[in-house]
């Protein structure tokens, strides 16, 4: 709960601070709000799971908690000078991104499944006023349209499967759901497709087909730094409530559930990577192999295990990370260059060799290559499944990781192989930091993942 509190009073300041054209002192007292919410997390460690009312605080939110904020945190030093470019109140976008951030952690911490809906919406209301904050950008204006219709509608769905879950369990309490499951000789009709419906409306803020519509236009036209905040925060908060919800309360309904949620990982493979296939652009490559990524992380559910909840975390964590690289990178070149498509990645290796390593390595990593996060987290993902001999399913899933290994090395192929324009690509100190903690944290957890593997 503290975090929570920190998080919105730090909105709160900056919100103040940015009426009185304080901009100068915004990243500041963000970066302060946000260390003293990662210091609660970290105080809270592996103490006893507190429950306040319809949230609790234990190891799982607080893993989960830790790899949002820290996200978060390296997003915003990626600001320097971006918001500044694109409006004269930059204040509103910090306060937006920070009252999603604590949207976020309600939905890592829930126990209830009104919390789960409340933190849901808050996330997703300042991500739709984000995504069109442009208000003179026709592509940002219908991002957010496409974002907001979209949303509406999966929200529809979610609210309808909870309310049928409620007429069968007489209760929004995650514990109380799963006693019902565990204790009643025979479960209500309504109760089933009350799951299916709350699977399709998480499949819809994930980004997993046949629910993925929204996310290309929605990546492509948002500012590219809100997008790097959608693919990587936002996504690993929406798998813990996916993951909380499904390997919890309706773990006893597995045998239910697991086949259709089979056929939305393998309809996620194949259209996330094979249509990354056909991307000119770089950005858009990046959101169709987000869509092919949220298949990977709907694996830990298909086999639940003790180990779920740990692959989550590491591969939600290696993918974050990854993530986060490209889209600083990508951001970089297009201020220089003014295209996001491959082209403009052409002989970048020689422009900046630094900048050009660290795209190198988050490439790899996306792609899965060993000694890289990316790898362990989908080697984790595949033993899994495979205790439970599920060869076909991990065959299958790791034919779609070699189509990616195309369009991610593309990219590389483009800046260390190709000539591009001479001009000096050069990278505030700020990005410089971010990359290069991001860049550390993939190969650290790619060489000794153990750091992370049994956090939860």
């Amino acid at each position: 709960m503290n975090i929570i509190i920190t998080i919105s009073i730090t909105a709160f300041i900056v919100l103040y601070a940015g009426l009185f054209k304080a901009n100068k002192a915004l990243l500041p007292l963000t970066v302060v709000g946000l260390l003293t919410a990662l210091g609660f997390t970290f105080c809270a460690w592996n103490g006893n799971a507190v429950h306040f009312g319809m949230m609790q605080t234990d190891n799982f939110a607080l893993a989960f908690s830790g790899i949002c904020i820290i996200g978060t945190l390296l997003i915003f030093l990626l600001t320097q000078n971006y918001f500044h470019a694109k409006s004269d109140n930059i204040a509103e976008y910090y306060t937006l991104i920070l009252f999603a951030l604590a949207g976020m952690i309600m939905m890592v911490s829930y126990k209830n499944m009104a919390m789960l809906f409340v933190g849901l919406e808050i996330m997703s209301v300042s991500l739709y006023i984000l995504a069109g904050i442009r208000k003179k950008d026709f592509a940002s204006n219908e991002a957010s349209l496409k974002y907001f219709l979209m949303g509406a509608f999966s929200t529809g769905f979610l609210l309808f499967g909870i309310t049928l879950i409620y007429g069968a369990t007489g209760s929004f309490d995650l514990d109380k759901i799963q006693a019902y499951l565990v204790n009643s000789q025979a479960i209500s009709p309504i109760f089933y497709p009350g799951v299916i419906l709350m699977m399709i409306g998480l499949s819809f803020k994930v980004g997993a087909a046949p629910f993925h519509f929204w996310t290309p236009d929605v990546y492509e036209g948002a500012p590219s730094l809100i997008t790097t905040f959608m693919s990587t925060v936002v996504k690993t908060a929406g798998f813990a409530a996916f993951l909380r919800l499904f390997a919890g309360a309706l773990a006893p309904l597995h045998d239910f559930w697991v086949a259709p949620l089979m056929v939305i990982v393998c309809l996620t493979l194949f259209i996330g990577n094979v249509t990354a296939l056909f991307q000119k652009n770089f950005k858009r490559m990046l959101a169709y192999s987000s869509i092919s990524h949220a298949g990977y992380l709907l694996f830990s559910l298909i086999v639940l295990t003790k180990n779920s909840e740990n692959n989550v975390l590491v591969y939600a964590a290696a993918y974050t990370f990854a993530s986060i690289i490209a889209f600083a990178v990508l951001i970089l070149v297009k201020q220089k260059t003014g295209s996001d498509s491959f082209e403009s990645f052409n002989g970048l290796a020689k422009r900046n060799p630094l900048i050009a390593l660290c795209l190198t390595v988050a490439m790899l990593s996306l792609a899965g290559i060993p000694l890289t996060a990316g790898f362990i987290g989908k080697y984790l993902m595949f033993l899994n499944v495979m205790t439970e001999y599920k060869t076909l399913l991990v065959a299958f899933a790791i034919l779609n990781a070699l189509v990616g290994f195309y369009y991610y090395f593309r990219v590389i192929v483009a800046m260390w192989f190709k000539d591009g324009t001479e001009t000096e690509l050069s990278a505030p100190v700020q990005y410089k930091v971010v990359l290069l903690v991001s860049v550390a944290i993939t190969l650290v957890l790619g060489i000794y993942p153990a750091i992370i593997l049994n956090l939860i």
